[in-house]
């Protein structure tokens, strides 16, 4: 079963200290722990506009995310949230708020237009929250940052703005799902009643003509219906009566608006009923790691003076990924040699054998890790690591062996070297003995099991027999003759 995370309460993901953004390393170890395919929703709106209370509800609860009551922004950069995926078994949801954009207190507007970029890029739903109706402040904002995050994006190279790459980019922008709180319009035009989705199409049509000013009003609407070809828009009357609003978290659903009860329902079953799982260019699905490595992409790249380029992400995170891959895999390398090998193998074909059942294994831990190497590049670097290891198991292999022979020695022999110096064979026939009593312990000495690659040679055993004093194998033979 695929482990699940399921947070008590939100954590913050990035931290805004003095507008310099900081990736908190608690958050990063609660998406480490998530084994689970991962939808995240990520919500961005001004400050004090109600996005922390969609995200409680989405959460399933009536406290979580930091709810403001007074005119000061309380969410400060952006807060995670880890909870089960109510509609689809073993998928995580992760919630993401982002602090108010517009707040007064801020001195660097661009601190803003990251938060907002960085929700685009790591969510795979991105929630518009804004008051009471479309205009075309809130469209040259999202147009801005979208427009931004789409330069950047560039592969650096004039064959970008080719069909097929334009597309790769579309897949990878989230789902659009425009609020608009506090609604008070009437949705119809020309005395026609219209859905909500048709109001946020009507906003977002282009004008026909090709006078500069038109080309001003269509252009922001034209990249918008580009990036986000899936929009849904959302209206949400007044929770209650003004005098409740600061207090409408804790109230019950019975002391709030029955039609904003309705709509708010409405709007966590859409977002859980067209959740889809985070994906990257290449249609690669982003798993804990992923998301993880995402964030620490992103934030180093602001932190240096650019906004995030989602290819160069991409490439940082599979670097990242690819290269945890072959460590994984050279891990389990050595995990199946040392269990496989233990002291040595009898012959050098053994090793082989052992090294190339052991490499398939290593090969096949990186192809299940890996993330696309698609020149496999980090597959080759692997081979080359799995050739060096060959090469160390055959040293050690043979100083196993080496070790074993010399030890087996020195425990057979070593009653033949105290006997002789006992002078047991200084008399008549004494070298007779001790010639069978040698060959004795050198049949012992062969028929020892598991000595490895150096058993084949008679080296060892010469030399360790030569190790007898000279002169004591020459008073033998005196004794002996006389």
């Amino acid at each position: 079963m695929a482990s699940k995370i399921d947070m008590s309460s939100p954590v913050c993901l990035i931290e805004n200290i003095n507008e310099q953004l900081m990736v908190n390393k608690e958050a990063l170890n609660i998406l480490s722990g998530i084994k689970q395919p991962l939808v995240v929703v990520a919500i961005v709106g001004l400050y004090r506009t109600g996005k922390s209370y969609l995200m409680n509800k989405l959460a399933g609860k009536k406290r979580g995310f930091s709810v403001g009551s007074t005119v000061q922004s309380h969410t400060k950069g952006i807060w995670m949230w880890c909870v089960p995926h109510p509609n689809i078994q073993n998928h995580t949801l992760v919630l993401l708020d982002t602090e108010g954009l517009g707040d007064v207190e801020k001195v660097d507007e661009k601190n803003d237009t990251q938060i907002f970029a960085l929700a685009i890029l790591l969510s795979s739903i991105f929630v518009y929250n804004i008051m009471n109706k479309i205009d075309q402040e809130s469209i040259d904002l999202l147009y801005n940052v979208t427009e931004l995050i789409n330069l950047l994006k560039a592969r650096c190279s004039p064959d970008y703005y080719k069909v097929e790459d334009a597309a790769d980019s579309v897949r990878f922008f989230p789902d659009l799902v425009w609020t608009l709180r506090d609604f008070f319009l009437e949705l119809e035009i020309d005395g026609q009643v219209i859905t909500a989705d048709e109001y946020l199409e009507n906003s977002l049509r282009p004008k026909q003509g090709t006078d500069k000013r038109v080309q001003n009003f269509n252009l922001p609407r034209l990249c918008i219906q580009k990036f986000f070809p899936k929009k849904k828009c959302f209206i949400f009357e007044l929770p209650s009566d003004r005098k409740k609003l600061a207090q409408h978290e804790i109230l019950r659903n019975d002391e709030l608006d029955p039609d904003f009860v309705q709509q708010v329902a409405e709007f966590c079953s859409y977002i859980f009923s067209h959740s889809k799982i985070k994906t990257l260019p290449g249609d690669i699905k982003v798993t804990c790691e992923g998301l993880e490595n995402l964030v620490l992409t992103y934030v180093n790249a602001i932190n240096n003076g650019f906004l995030p380029c989602m290819e160069n992400a991409v490439l940082a995170m599979a670097w990242i990924e690819n290269s945890a891959a072959v460590q994984k895999a050279i891990a389990h390398y050595d995990q199946k040699m040392v269990q496989k090998v233990q002291l040595s193998t009898e012959t050098l074909q053994e090793l082989l054998d052992l090294h190339r059942a052991s490499e398939r294994e290593a090969i096949q831990v990186f192809m299940k890790s890996s993330f696309k190497d698609m020149d496999q590049k980090f597959l080759e670097t692997l081979e080359i690591q799995l050739e060096a290891k060959l090469e160390y198991f055959c040293k050690q292999n043979l100083q196993a062996s080496s070790d074993r022979c010399s030890a087996l020695l020195r425990d057979i022999f070593s009653p033949l070297e105290e006997e002789v110096c006992q002078g047991i064979y200084y008399k008549p026939g004494g070298y007779l003995l001790y010639t069978l009593r040698r060959e004795g312990l050198k049949k012992t000495y062969c028929e020892e099991p598991r000595k490895g690659i150096k058993s084949l040679s008679d080296k060892n055993l010469l030399v360790h027999i030569e190790e007898v004093p000279e002169d004591l194998n020459i008073q033998v033979q005196a004794k002996d003759t006389s």
